[in-house]
């Protein structure tokens, strides 16, 4: 399960003799799992057209009850302004959103989603919730509940864990 780049850094580690790989062999196959996650999650929204950040975007405006500027999508998204830019422009060139000037501040624009972008939104949103449920459907819920704590405990000892 492990990527060969972690594979190979446990290869070096045993090679220089060391004996005490337990945590390190979590920590790897737990960041394969998450690259894993990642890929399979862009392989999903590649033939759409999609990248993670543009169906963030999608589903953020979605669920907003009025339109939002680029400023609060990119503090909800956790992006950049500039970011944000290129992610809009692409979604404005598919026609999934729509750019319309603020009507309290003419120089100011708010971001909505097009009927188009509405029931794609919705469409994937229950996709994406379905298939992430069916990565854990194997797991009973008290075993979720104990990873869940496991991955708290690890959190709080990484930089932005004791930063939070």
């Amino acid at each position: 399960m492990l990527e060969p780049k972690h594979q190979a850094f446990l290869g070096e580690l045993q090679r220089r003799g060391h004996a005490e790989l337990d945590g390190l062999a979590q920590c790897f196959q737990l960041l394969s799992l998450s690259s894993a996650i990642d890929q399979d999650c862009a392989n999903r929204l590649a033939p759409l057209g999609l990248s993670e950040g543009r169906f963030v975007l999608l589903f953020l405006l979605q669920g907003a009850e009025q339109p939002l500027s680029p400023h609060q999508l990119a503090e909800r998204a956790g992006v950049t302004r500039a970011t944000i830019t290129g992610l809009l422009d692409g979604l404005a060139r598919d026609a999934l959103l729509e750019r319309h000037p603020d009507p309290d501040d003419k120089r100011r624009v708010n971001v909505r989603l097009t009927a188009a972008g509405e029931a794609l939104a919705v469409q994937l949103f229950d996709q994406h919730t379905q298939w992430i449920r069916s990565l854990f459907a194997d797991l009973t819920a008290q075993e979720r509940s104990l990873l869940s704590g496991m991955l708290c405990r690890i959190w709080a000892r990484t930089d932005a864990g004791k930063a939070a």
